[in-house]
C-alpha cells in the first residue's frame, strides 16, 4: 500500500499528515484556514501538495465539521469554514485541483468524513483498545463518534452520537435545541461559559479547574457538574454499547489528568455502591485521546478505507 494523506480542516487551521502503510506519521503540515469555498479548497490543495512532494499518494482523506455526506463528498452547515446551508462538493473540487496539478492520480480517491468521526478512527488506530470505541468530544458542545466492530457507526440518519441533546436534568435550563436540561448545558465549553465570566487568554476549563483546586466554591460547583455530566455519558455508553473504551477528546480534554482523574473518581464511587456497575468496570474504560499525534488528521487518512 502506498502512503496516503489525511487532512483535518478546522475553523482556524488545517493540519495534514502523510501516513505510511504501517500507520506511522511520515510528515506533518499546518496552515491557517481561509473561510469560504475557494479559501478552503485552495488551502487544502496547498497542504496536500506540500505533503506529497516526492510521493504518489494512494488517496486523500479529509475531515471537516458540519453535516457531511460521505457518499456525495459534500458538506453543509460548516459555518466556521464559511460553508453555508447549501451542499458544497468539497471532494470534487479538491480532487479536480489535485489531479489537474498532477498531485493525485486519476484513479486515486478523495474521501470526506465528519471531523468527529475522523477523530474516532484515529483514536481507535492509535490506542490499543480493541474494535469498539466511543470518542467523546468535549468542546463547545458534546458529541460522540463511534467505532463499532472496527467500523464507523453513523446511524440511519447520521445522528449516532448526538448525546449532547439527551436531557439529563429534568426541569433544567433551556437548551438552544428547545429541550430542557440537556447534557450539553453541563458538560461542555458552552456550559462552562454560561456559569463563569471569562475574557482572558487562558482556556476557560483550565481557569475553572484551577480556581476549584484553590477551593473557590462556585468554581468547584461548576467543575463538579461538568465531571458528573461526563461520567453520566461514560456510563450510558458502556451500558448501551459495551464499548471497550471511552476516549476523552476535544478542547476540554486538554486538561489532561485532572479531567481523567475527576471522571474516574466519580465512576469508581458509583461502582462502590453497585456490584453491577463494579462488574462493568466503568472507570477503567476511560482514556484520554493522544496529545502527541494529530488524531483527526490520522483518522481522516484512515477514512479512505471506511468508504
Amino acid at each position: 500500500m502506498s502512503v496516503r494523506v489525511g487532512l483535518d480542516i478546522g475553523g482556524t487551521k488545517m493540519h495534514g499528515v502523510l501516513l505510511a502503510p504501517d500507520g506511522s506519521v511520515l510528515a506533518e503540515r499546518r496552515a491557517g484556514t481561509v473561510p469560504g469555498p475557494e479559501g478552503v479548497v485552495r488551502g487544502a490543495v496547498e497542504v496536500v501538495t506540500a505533503l506529497c512532494a516526492g510521493h504518489a499518494p494512494a488517496g486523500v482523506g479529509i475531515g471537516v465539521p458540519g453535516l457531511v455526506d460521505p457518499a456525495s463528498g459534500s458538506v453543509r452547515h460548516a459555518f466556521n469554514l464559511g460553508l453555508d446551508a447549501e451542499p458544497f462538493p468539497l471532494v470534487r473540487r479538491v480532487g479536480e485541483r489535485l489531479r489537474t496539478e498532477g498531485v493525485l492520480g486519476a484513479d486515486r480517491p478523495v474521501a470526506l468524513e465528519n471531523d468527529l468521526n475522523a477523530s474516532s478512527l484515529g483514536a481507535a488506530a492509535l490506542l490499543d483498545v480493541g474494535d469498539d470505541l466511543a470518542y467523546l468530544a468535549l468542546g463547545t458542545g458534546v458529541a460522540v463518534g463511534l467505532v463499532l466492530e472496527g467500523r464507523l457507526r453513523r446511524g440511519a440518519h447520521g445522528l449516532a452520537g448526538e448525546v449532547g441533546h439527551l436531557p439529563v436534568r429534568p426541569g433544567g435550563a433551556e437548551c438552544p435545541c428547545g429541550q430542557r436540561g440537556c447534557l450539553e448545558l453541563y458538560a461542555s465549553g458552552s456550559g462552562l461559559a454560561r456559569e463563569v465570566e471569562h475574557d482572558g487568554p487562558e482556556p476557560l476549563a483550565a481557569v475553572v479547574f484551577d480556581a476549584a483546586a484553590r477551593g473557590e466554591r462556585h468554581a468547584r460547583e461548576v467543575r463538579d457538574r461538568l465531571l458528573d455530566g461526563v461520567a453520566d455519558v461514560v456510563q450510558m455508553l458502556v451500558l448501551t454499547l459495551d464499548v471497550g473504551a471511552v476516549v476523552l477528546g476535544g478542547g476540554i480534554a486538554r486538561l489532561g489528568e485532572p479531567l481523567l482523574t475527576g471522571v474516574r473518581s466519580r465512576l469508581e464511587r458509583r461502582e462502590g455502591t453497585s456490584g453491577f456497575l463494579a462488574a462493568a468496570g466503568l472507570a477503567r474504560r476511560v482514556r484520554l485521546a493522544p496529545t502527541d499525534v494529530p488524531v483527526g488528521a490520522v483518522g481522516a487518512a484512515l477514512a479512505l478505507g471506511d468508504h
